[in-house]
């Protein structure tokens, strides 16, 4: 969903060596779309194999995978399964946006334009289901566990972190709160920078540690009312949210009102959306997770890493070859670990 409500919550930047021996539950869908919109080239056109695949999403999997399993994080991918009926508009929406920066992107290269043509080149970005099909073999082959999610990844990676078989969700996104997740932790990647949004320029980041606990108790808010303050600024089931009504705005009317009912009733929730709050409200409390899964770390596959990589799309093999050195002993340092020891 992308609720905009992080300039609310408290955060403290961490370390990845914080992070060892720990089990992260990542979005995947957020890190994969992350790929697609920085692994460019200078013109801001993808990367693709010599027959046209596109291969910038397997670029970074690999890549930060890699080298977050070598500082000893154990990862676990949470894919999204079937999309709510209440996101669909949303879909519909981001939809028509890429459309319409693909003709913009046309527009730039006629003019020659470079900066434009990274700009908009970067919003045209679509995750396939051969591309998600692919980034799971990836996975396999490095022995990381994934999981298919009855409906948002997101909401899944908050269930098993809640259930404690993961210590956090790693996501660029604070919607696995709303999901319950008791830890948040966003930009992890080992390199310590982030892509500047519409430009080629990039800044200095840290992983950063939201906890659920500690900002309920901060905002002075229940779990209830988190939820209806994301409501209030917009969510992918009601885009947009309540005009006018910003992060700050919307915790004052929450604290105000205290509970759903009270709090939409006083935004005027029935102005502007078709559906009920209680059906968008008892979605997001109840989304859909599943206790059909198994973090099971395997090994390392060379063989398999190679025939994806390498044979089907090209892939200096140097490179792979740096990408999984170490890995093999990374594994065998935490191959007597139990889950419990990651959590």
């Amino acid at each position: 969903m992308g609720v905009q409500i992080t300039e609310l919550l408290f955060k403290k930047d961490i370390e990845i060596s914080d992070l060892k021996n720990k089990t992260v539950a990542v979005d995947a869908p957020n890190h994969l779309y992350q790929f697609l919109s920085t692994i460019r080239q200078r013109d801001g056109s993808l990367f693709t194999d010599a027959e046209g695949n596109v291969t910038s999403h397997l670029i970074g999997l690999l890549s930060r995978t890699a080298n977050l399993l070598r500082q000893g994080l154990k990862l676990v991918y949470s894919f999204d399964g079937t999309v709510p009926d209440l996101k669909k508009a949303e879909t519909k929406k981001r939809a028509a946006a890429k459309i319409d920066a693909e003709k913009r992107l046309e527009e730039a290269e006629e003019r020659g334009d470079l900066e434009a043509m990274r700009k908009y080149a970067a919003r045209t970005s679509r995750l396939t289901p051969e591309m998600l099909e692919e980034a799971k073999k990836l996975l396999e082959a490095l022995g990381v566990p994934y999981v298919d999610a009855p409906s948002e990844g997101e909401a899944q990676a908050a269930y098993m972190a809640k259930k404690g078989d993961c210590y956090a969700v790693a996501s660029q996104d604070a919607d696995c709160l709303l999901f319950q997740s008791p830890l948040l932790i966003r930009n992890l990647s080992i390199t310590g920078r982030k892509k500047v949004a519409g430009k080629i320029s990039y800044r200095n980041v840290n992983p950063e540690l939201f906890s659920l606990k500690e900002n309920l108790k901060r905002l002075g808010i229940s779990q209830e009312q988190l939820i209806s303050l994301a409501m209030l600024v917009g969510t992918d089931y009601n885009s947009g949210g309540i005009p006018g009504i910003g992060p700050k705005n919307g915790l004052k009317l929450v604290k105000e009102h205290k509970k759903p009912a009270l709090i939409f009733k006083a935004a005027d929730w029935d102005e502007h959306f078709n559906v009920s709050w209680n059906e968008v409200f008892k979605l997001i409390e109840n989304m859909p997770t599943t206790d059909n899964y198994s973090i099971e770390f395997g090994k390392v596959s060379r063989e398999k890493t190679m025939k994806l990589l390498v044979d089907r799309h090209g892939f200096s093999q140097e490179r792979v070859e740096n990408a999984l050195s170490g890995l093999v002993e990374a594994e065998e340092s935490t191959k007597q670990k139990g889950l419990s020891d990651f959590a």
